[in-house]
């Protein structure tokens, strides 16, 4: 068992520590960019001058790496929860190392912004105090939709994140900071998986529904040609990953057999990644937000996990008061690493995975709760450009569990259509039958 484990962490080492260039989903950017507003630039050159290779074209808009890294080895790690633990902290490592210039760690180990704090509604007074230490203003985000005051701080010269928050709370006790931590997507790569699928498609739809999204940008595809789909960067342009393009398929996707659960309901697409897998931070993720609720959904999903961060659970809370319902991923990494946010704040709709069996995906994270479980492995999403890849992970389960509470309208409803799981499923399995089989879309 051992000997085995050891073989498994070292692939998935060899995965996560790939280049991203090795790491790109197939298949190119083309077609129509039908249903996709404020597609990104990287997307749309090829369509109209080409002035890039398809190839070239490919490397810069889907960031496969950066957002598909390998977080599951269920096959591999059956029973062995510990070994998904060290896969963690493996990948977090990684990318820090791989992403010095702009990463570093808060005391727990997690991915942080090396250069800011974040003070969260700073009063005049603490906010001199920290002047006079030497923190400079970075930016002042003053967020109209939420209500939210985020003022970026710089952390001083010969300073790292940890010294500096040391530094800050000593000088100015009255302000509220925070690291600006760094959230990944909660799927795992978008590879073949080896299960094959024995149920039906239900017809799902959401009809006129306003579901928002943060996450990784949406490209263009045939199954999203005549959705209603706007989306705009937060880390600059937007621009096209194989996740969130997977994500927006599962909810508003239409193409022969494959059905997503959403049909015809609005999405508003957050991209917090702009294609720069150090991008993602607690800072950008409140202005997703804030933009997300001016749209007025009725829920807004969200495929991200990291750590607790305050920001965050002001935005949230903020967005719950309002009547927003908020779905989240546990994400991946076994039932041995911490709580997951922001699945783990109150009020907010925790999605954990189920195979085609019904069965809690081994590798499932963990919340302080959870609520629901909806298929999250032996099923099809689509790739950017054309084409489907079956998908495991919680961030796939999540949109299913999104688009079913849009179209019931609550959760007490959504409650009642749940059905018993094998495993911690929560109050039970949703969209059981909102799995589109591989097969029926030729994904391999």
């Amino acid at each position: 068992m051992a000997t085995r484990l050891s073989h498994a962490l070292l692939a998935a080492f060899a995965l996560v520590a790939a280049p991203a260039t090795a790491q790109l989903l197939p298949g190119g950017v083309g077609g129509a960019v039908g249903g996709v507003t404020g597609v990104a630039t990287d997307l749309t050159r090829p369509l109209l001058g080409g002035e890039e290779t398809a190839s070239r074209q490919q490397q810069r808009a889907i960031v496969g790496g950066a957002f598909d890294r390998v977080s599951t080895l269920a096959s591999s790690v059956a029973g062995a929860p510990g070994a998904l633990l060290d896969l963690r902290t493996l990948r977090l490592s990684t990318l820090i190392r791989q992403n010095r210039a702009e990463l570093d760690r808060d005391g727990t180990g997690n991915p942080v912004r090396r250069e800011r704090l974040v003070a969260i509604e700073p009063d005049r007074a603490g906010l001199a105090a920290a002047q006079r230490a030497g923190f400079r203003v970075i930016a002042d985000q003053r967020d109209p939709g939420l209500g939210v005051r985020l003022m970026l701080l710089s952390v001083p010269p010969r300073s790292n994140p940890r010294q500096a928050m040391d530094a800050l709370r000593r000088a100015a006790p009255s302000l509220d900071v925070e690291f600006d931590h760094i959230y990944e997507p909660a799927g795992g790569a978008l590879a073949p998986t080896m299960a094959v699928l024995a149920m039906g498609t239900a017809s799902y739809s959401a009809p006129g529904k306003r579901i928002a999204m943060i996450d990784g940008g949406v490209a263009s595809h045939p199954s999203m040609a005549r959705a209603s789909i706007e989306q705009k960067g937060f880390a600059g342009p937007a621009a096209a990953t194989g996740h969130g393009t997977a994500v927006a398929s599962l909810l508003v996707g239409d193409q022969g057999a494959f059905r997503g659960a959403a049909r015809g309901a609005n999405l508003f697409v957050g991209d917090i990644y702009g294609g720069n897998p150090a991008a993602g931070s607690a800072s950008t993720i409140v202005s997703a937000l804030g933009w997300a609720a001016a749209k007025r959904p009725a829920i807004i999903t969200m495929s991200l996990v990291g750590p607790a961060n305050r920001a965050i659970e002001r935005a949230v809370s903020i967005l719950r008061g309002r009547g927003i319902l908020i779905v989240a991923a546990v994400g991946n990494d076994g039932p041995a690493a911490p709580p997951q946010y922001p699945a783990s704040y109150d009020g907010v709709v925790a999605v954990t995975g189920v195979d085609s069996r019904g069965r809690a995906l081994i590798e499932a994270g963990r919340a302080r709760h959870l609520d629901f479980a909806a298929p999250g492995a032996d099923l099809a999403a689509a790739l950017p450009a054309k084409g489907y890849a079956v998908v495991r992970g919680t961030s796939f389960a999540a949109p299913l569990v999104a688009a079913r509470l849009a179209a019931t309208g609550s959760l007490p409803a959504l409650a009642a259509e749940a059905r018993p799981g094998k495993g911690k499923v929560g109050r039970g399995i949703v969209c059981a039958t909102c799995r589109v089989e591989p097969r029926s879309v030729g994904a391999k």
